[in-house]
């Protein structure tokens, strides 16, 4: 009686996760999906979608808008991992360059989960003996098997969505490790403060900015019209911002009115 009982509840289980992974899909691939469509081609109703999306909404796969949901990004939804890498890669191109002189043979970097910050790896093989460090998955990836390049991966709870390992297990993994240089990108930044769409995130970050001598920021302009909800730390503690030659002259003066020092990095 019971594995029969449980049949039909494991039955059910697997169809909602079936369910969600084809809507997941779909909005990655088409950008964007109507509710009634998905009710419809999926065979269940409206409201069933709804919970599906708000599920899929929560762990950062996509931001439900009127009569449906898209995976493209907005002022405070940063977008699934995908679509940030193909977002903005002149500009993000554009600060990986002006960042590689900050980086010398036999230093130790903590690259974060920010594709921005990934635009820089992508260039670090040549300044090798390095040693890397990164809990962002691209990152490991680029990265295994370059010679003289020293991986270490930090590990914890992995979070599809962001492509990367998150959570108390990663903040502890971080906390044994002291580097010369974090490369890190924000979500937004808001009156002189850099915020980010989830707690995990920002706890991650800020032990990853404890265990380095040297803290440079790089961001996009485009991070100044944008929102966050947590609040990671003040533009200021960082010891640089490199950021592209679009940020707005208005943005530009605020930062060096904090104090804060900005590079910026000359047109790709």
């Amino acid at each position: 009686m019971g594995a029969e009982a449980r049949q039909p509840a494991d039955l059910s289980a697997r169809k909602l996760r079936t369910r969600r992974e084809e809507i997941k899909s779909r909005v990655i691939d088409n950008g964007f999906v109507r509710i009634e469509q998905l009710a419809e081609e999926l065979g269940v109703t409206a409201m069933t979608i709804r919970r599906d999306l708000d599920y899929l909404q929560d762990r950062g796969w996509l931001r439900k808008v009127r009569g449906g949901a898209t995976a493209q990004p907005s002022a405070a939804f940063h977008g699934d991992v995908r679509h940030r890498a193909q977002a903005m890669t002149a500009e993000k191109n554009a600060v990986a360059r002006a960042a590689l002189p900050l980086v010398r043979p036999g230093h130790s970097v903590i690259v974060d989960d920010s594709t921005t910050a990934l635009a820089l790896t992508r260039l670090l093989g040549p300044q090798a003996p390095l040693t890397v460090i990164s809990n962002f998955l691209p990152v490991t990836q680029t990265l295994a098997g370059v010679p003289g390049i020293e991986l270490i991966s930090l590990g914890g709870t992995y979070y599809p969505a962001y492509d990367a390992f998150l959570g108390l297990r990663t903040v502890d993994a971080v906390t044994s490790l002291s580097a010369d240089t974090l490369f890190a990108s924000t979500t937004a930044i808001t009156r002189g403060h850099c915020y980010h769409q989830s707690q995990e995130t920002v706890a991650v970050k800020r032990a990853l900015m404890d265990a380095c001598a040297r803290k440079v920021l790089l961001v996009d302009h485009t991070k100044f019209r944008r929102r966050g909800l947590h609040q990671l730390a003040p533009v200021g503690a960082f010891d640089l911002v490199i950021v592209d030659s679009g940020i707005p002259a208005s943005d530009l003066d605020a930062l060096q009115a904090d104090g804060v020092e900005v590079l910026v990095a000359d047109p790709v």
